[in-house]
């Protein structure tokens, strides 16, 4: 075991939790531990942002795929970051404007009901645990690599870290070991892709004309094809990939942690300009592991090809550069994994507990309680799931948690915001609809049923043959919510009319 390896990961983690201390301190009511008190400014919370997107689907599952894949593992990287463009002109100022802790605040502006709060939160819950999923396989394979452990014990270690932030440190915590991880993150990232550059003696073209013959595809690695072999399957990838941030909660969670819509306007522009240099530099990532590590070695040492950034880090830096790029995406997963356990866990204790069960009368101190009783709940389920996805690419289970998110939350976010008509019934069909259909499109794709034994999680010829289903789950979504609405009777016209002033303006805001 390299000693430099674990002390870059005792110095990552024990900075993490000295934040952690010092949060739990500032962490004693629900705003606080829900929001950090709305007290964080724009260039905090957009660097917070970037923090929990650039996850280790972004990270290791993206210099994977583009590793394995060429352009069309950059698809990922591609709609990521435009999907950036719909949160910041259509989501983020209403979403602040309307909400206060949780998605469900957002819509139940407008719809006091049970049912749509029930909904809403049952949804987020479901986004979560997929996102989580795919973080901790990560991680196990990050750790099983480094430390030469088996896959579960790699899993419970990241597990148990993630729920001691959340517990006592709360969003204050989450969003300041974010901050820290987003700046790690990109120093990692602009070292190895500099060092490759200077491979090419920074030359671009040079580079893109030797990896025409670098990997087994040949020239058809840098044209789409070699793994979306349909066009229709690129696309529904796409549609998920561009729609889904702006469903996201623990995402649209990070705009209730500034003091107003403002400020929301500038942590997305912030979050954008960070998250798009780092995209562009997952090219060099990608290309990297192809040409200097080699498809082979990037396989053997993990299927999914989720470890081909640690390996070119270890080939162009040494041992050195390795251990901080692993510690780097080790504090990258433990990030993004607690900002997720947080988002699942306001979705029960506010939603649930605190709105439906308690009917707004849940004192501080029962929230919190239940908070972290939930966040106990989120983290062990999720982890019981991730041991049994060893083998599948994070990136693509992130995909996966993008298709629900814009199938299920953003038709209910649009028609909220920008349809007179839509009611309470509107809103139920359009999240239960999206969420049923996204679900059991994904269980009989390929991505879960493949008649060669081993590479999927059941053996067997797939009934749905998009590998990502959001193609048709999103616009089910969307009719759900049309359909409900025209074929109920109920009104809702008065109440958009304050529900309009306030997502545009903050005015008349009763929370």
């Amino acid at each position: 075991m390299n000693p430099i390896v674990i002390t870059m990961f005792l110095v990552i983690v024990g900075i993490t939790l000295v934040v952690t201390y010092f949060a739990a301190k500032k962490t004693n009511t629900t705003s606080e531990f829900y929001t950090a008190g709305g007290g964080l400014t724009g260039w905090q919370n957009g660097l917070a942002i970037a923090g929990d997107y650039l996850s280790a689907a972004s990270f290791l599952g993206i210099a994977g795929a583009i590793a394995l894949y060429g352009f069309d593992g950059f698809l990922f990287s591609i709609g990521y970051l435009v999907a950036y463009l719909v949160v910041l002109f259509i989501v983020a100022e209403p979403l602040r404007n309307l909400g206060k802790y949780t998605l469900a605040d957002m819509i139940n502006s407008r719809f006091n009901a049970k049912k749509v709060r029930a909904g809403a939160a049952i949804s987020s819950i479901t986004i979560v645990i997929f996102y989580m999923i795919a973080q901790l396989v990560g991680a196990g394979a990050l750790i099983q690599l480094l430390f030469d452990i088996p896959y579960w014990i790699a899993v419970l270690l990241v597990g148990i870290m993630m729920t001691i932030y959340v517990l006592f440190g709360g969003m204050t915590a989450t969003s300041w070991v974010q901050i820290i991880k987003a700046v790690l993150l990109m120093t990692g990232t602009v070292i190895i892709s500099f060092l490759v550059l200077m491979e090419f003696n920074f030359n671009i073209l040079e580079m893109f004309t030797f990896m025409k013959t670098a990997t087994p595809h040949g020239a058809d690695y840098l044209n789409p094809g070699v793994k979306y072999k349909m066009p229709l399957d690129t696309l529904s990838l796409m549609i998920a990939l561009v729609l889904g941030t702006a469903g996201l909660p623990h995402i649209l969670m990070r705009f209730f942690t500034v003091r107003d819509a403002k400020t929301a306007r500038s942590s997305v522009m912030w979050a954008t300009w960070i998250v798009g240099i780092f995209y562009v530099m997952t090219i060099f990532l990608g290309f990297g592991a192809a040409a200097f590590v080699g498809q082979d070695l990037i396989v053997s040492t993990n299927p999914a090809g989720n470890m081909a950034a640690p390996l070119l880090a270890q080939a162009l830096g040494g041992d050195l550069l390795m251990s901080f790029v692993s510690a780097v995406a080790f504090a990258t997963i433990l990030a993004v994994v607690a900002g997720l356990v947080l988002s699942g866990a306001s979705a029960f204790a506010h939603d649930i507990y605190g709105q439906i069960i308690k009917k707004g009368k849940a004192t501080d101190r029962e929230q919190m309680l239940a908070a972290r009783y939930a966040s106990l709940g989120v983290a062990v389920f999720s982890i019981i799931l991730a041991l049994f996805a060893q083998s599948l690419n994070v990136a693509f289970l992130v995909s996966l948690a993008f298709c629900i998110a814009a199938s299920a939350n953003l038709p209910v976010i649009i028609y909220t915001i920008f349809w007179n008509k839509f009611n309470t019934t509107g809103a139920i069909s359009s999240m239960v609809t999206g969420l049923v259909s996204a679900i059991v499109l994904v269980s009989i794709s390929p991505s879960v049923m493949n008649p060669v034994e081993g590479v999927a999680i059941i053996t067997g010829n797939p009934i749905f043959p998009l590998t990502n289903p959001a193609l048709v789950s999103v616009p089910l979504g969307f009719i759900g919510g049309w359909l409900g609405t025209l074929l109920s009777k109920e009104a809702n016209e008065l109440k958009y009319a304050e529900v309009k002033v306030k997502a545009n303006t903050g005015g008349f805001r009763q929370l």
